[in-house]
């Protein structure tokens, strides 16, 4: 049965044509909310609307084609959304890509690529959906970071410093925005199994190594559609940060609890990873 929680709310979600954006999408729709998917994922939209029972059952989805790293785009978007729908209450900056490596072996396109789509493309949804909110009284930033943007790790330095920057933007506009009526949440995704883990570049050789790749093909990890629910729930909480799934903020602890334990585990990881590719001759 079709939720009915947010019936009457607009959410706009970049990213939305795969993983967690996907699966917010969803979630957001299962719960009553009508949902903008600005990834122009045209088949997230079309699959929500399906599960409608009929022309005025459940929410409206629609699909707008938008780049996060154009200003003017992401205007744009929050002009037509407050045109069509009279309002915005939810927006989740949640569009996002990455590199793996070294950070000798990270370029500057691949630095340039990361901090436009992740931190510019949240600070472009901001800036535009945020006086809005204002005006309106209400509304609720959703920026999706990551668990590395609240810790240390390895092989990931121009991802971590991106989220760990969303992460500093959130929390600081969440003070700001508390006394006009909006609210702001760092959504902190940890391990979780997503198409991005497979269209990510490894740009360190050795990580390619047989060896490797069968390590890294044989974690485990859950799926976004499972994650999704408590996401939505820790953001209709109005907590400051949500991590998912909840178990692995016991990383987070750790890292607060005992500093130098998490970036001496990633220094190990690399080791191993180093070794491994030795040994298949790479």
């Amino acid at each position: 049965m079709r939720g009915t929680e947010l019936d009457g709310k607009v959410a706009v979600v970049t990213g939305g044509g795969s993983g967690i954006g996907r699966a917010l999408c969803g979630e957001l729709a299962r719960r009553g909310a009508r949902v903008v998917d600005t990834a122009g994922a045209e088949e997230t939209a079309a699959g929500i609307r399906a599960g409608a029972a009929g022309p005025e059952a459940g929410p409206r989805a629609l699909a707008r084609r938008v780049d996060v790293t154009d200003p003017g785009d992401v205007e744009a978007l929050m002009a037509e959304t407050v045109r069509d729908f009279g309002r915005i209450d939810f927006l989740f900056n949640n569009a996002g890509v990455s590199a793996n490596g070294e950070f000798q072996d990270i370029g500057p396109e691949h630095w340039k690529r990361i901090l436009d789509v992740n931190l510019w493309g949240v600070v472009h949804g901001c800036r535009a959906a945020y006086p809005r909110m204002v005006r309106q009284g209400f509304g609720h930033i959703v920026n999706t970071a990551s668990l590395a943007g609240l810790i240390p790790g390895s092989l990931t330095s121009a991802y971590s410093a991106s989220k760990h920057a969303v992460v500093g933007l959130s929390l600081t506009l969440r003070a700001e925005a508390r006394t006009r009526g909006v609210r702001v949440t760092a959504l902190c995704p940890g391990y979780i199994r997503t198409p991005i883990l497979k269209t990510t570049p490894t740009l360190s050789p050795y990580m390619d190594s047989p060896r490797n790749r069968e390590m890294n093909e044989g974690l485990r990890f859950p799926g976004p559609e499972g994650c999704a629910p408590a996401m939505v729930r820790g953001v209709l909480r109005n907590k400051a940060v949500v991590i998912a799934p909840a178990s692995q903020a016991i990383y987070w602890l750790l890292y607060r609890l005992a500093p130098a334990l998490l970036p001496w585990a990633g220094s190990k990881i690399v080791e191993t990873m180093r070794r491994n590719a030795e040994a298949d001759g790479r």
